[in-house]
């Protein structure tokens, strides 16, 4: 999807935020803010999850948010949509959970074409879970293949959407090779088996 950068750099600000919506910017590498190791309620949810990588997405040199991805023993980059997977941002930047949602389905568009009326369907359902985001705000994702996604808050859990085909779509924003942020996957992958498979 082009972009016009200088024309539209406020649209993108508001929508790059996008737990899920990555706008055309370069990933950098962040330093892990509390270790490596994953919050303590991931351990159930995800048993022997392990950091694969972090980094951080930029826009014109402004922070929007930093990256986690823990994976499970066995992953495979080149398959991520077959492993359970937890992806964690945390915002340096207010959004709109609305603005979140529709850059994600944007995004998600880059993987598979999709009607017009099912986009406008993964919109809603992604609007009613995605929250708004202040500076600090910490969301995690976990992905369950062929089930669905859960989402937290920190520690409070917002909800689960039981739709397989969109949980993939959506993670895939940061994992599929199609994403529009090759340098922040590198990173993400940098420490599973292969590293960013293409």
């Amino acid at each position: 999807m082009p972009w016009s950068p200088f024309s539209y750099v406020k649209r993108w600000a508001v929508a790059a935020g996008a737990a899920v919506a990555l706008a055309a910017a370069a990933g950098h590498p962040a330093l892990a803010r509390d270790g490596s190791a994953p919050p303590p309620w991931l351990h159930q949810a995800l048993p022997g999850a392990a950091l694969a990588g972090e980094g951080q997405l930029r826009f014109f040199g402004l922070r929007i948010y930093d990256a986690r991805l823990w994976v499970t023993p066995g992953f495979d980059a080149s398959r991520f949509g077959a492993h359970a997977l937890a992806l964690e941002l945390t915002y340096h930047r207010a959004f709109s959970g609305a603005a979140i949602a529709q850059r994600s389905v944007e995004e998600m568009q880059r993987q598979a074409p999709l009607e017009p009326a099912q986009a406008e369907r993964w919109q809603q359902r992604l609007a009613a879970l995605l929250p708004d985001v202040q500076p600090g705000d910490r969301l995690i994702g976990l992905y369950q293949p062929g089930q669905g996604m859960h989402l937290w808050r920190g520690s409070q859990a917002l909800g689960t959407i039981d739709d397989a085909a969109l949980a993939r779509l959506f993670f895939g924003i940061w994992l599929s090779p199609r994403t529009s942020e090759p340098g922040l996957r590198s990173a993400l992958l940098a420490r599973s088996p292969g590293g960013a498979a293409p």
